[in-house]
């Protein structure tokens, strides 16, 4: 099957995720600055998801310029990360309004974790579908910063019953890890 379909379907959701979490940011009934104070929290857990939805899209485009075609594994595997990228913006909301307390800080985790093992999924269904000698098998390789991202999530999500706020600054290192688009498959793509 044709990849064209699966970018601009997971494009669109990625635009939707993102519209509505934008729209969790209500203004403010006063029109002096200091009435902007209360929605800061929830300013910051906008502007980490948003970045969080940037790299996933992202990275999304340089993996499925990687590969030529995808079958239904790959279908249901991308799926499955849209499933989980939707719940950000309810994880976004109950984050910020609440200030970052443990629980939701906790619940943001499992989704931001939940994502990461989706995507690493959907990676290896191409991977299956294209060969171990694939463009994308070849960029990929042990996954490291997959692996690594994982393992911050999980040692996160212990933290954030101790300090939410450590946690966050875990989620924040994750975010600045994949930042920059992932520079293996430009690499491979290249030569």
């Amino acid at each position: 099957m044709n990849k064209g379909r699966v970018e601009a379907f997971s494009d669109g959701v990625i635009a939707i995720i993102i519209t509505i979490m934008v729209l969790e940011l209500k203004v403010p009934q006063a029109a002096d600055l200091a009435a902007l104070l209360p929605l800061v929290p929830v300013f910051l857990s906008y502007a980490l998801s948003f970045i969080y939805c940037g790299i996933y899209w992202n990275n999304h485009h340089h993996l499925l310029q990687a590969v030529k075609h995808v079958d239904g594994r790959v279908l249901w595997a991308n799926l499955h990360l849209l499933f989980w990228l939707s719940l950000v913006p309810f994880a976004t909301a109950w984050m910020g309004e609440n200030a970052f307390s443990a629980g939701p800080v906790v619940l943001y985790g499992i989704v931001l974790l939940l994502a990461a093992v989706a995507y690493f999924i959907l990676t290896r269904a191409l991977i299956a579908l294209h060969g171990k000698e694939s463009v994308l098998a070849i960029a990929i390789g042990r996954d490291r910063k997959g692996v690594l991202s994982l393992v911050i999530y999980l040692v996160a999500l212990c933290l954030a019953f101790v300090n939410a706020w450590i946690a966050c600054g875990l989620y924040m290192l994750v975010a600045i890890i994949w930042l920059i688009p992932d520079q293996r498959i430009e690499r491979t793509l290249s030569r």
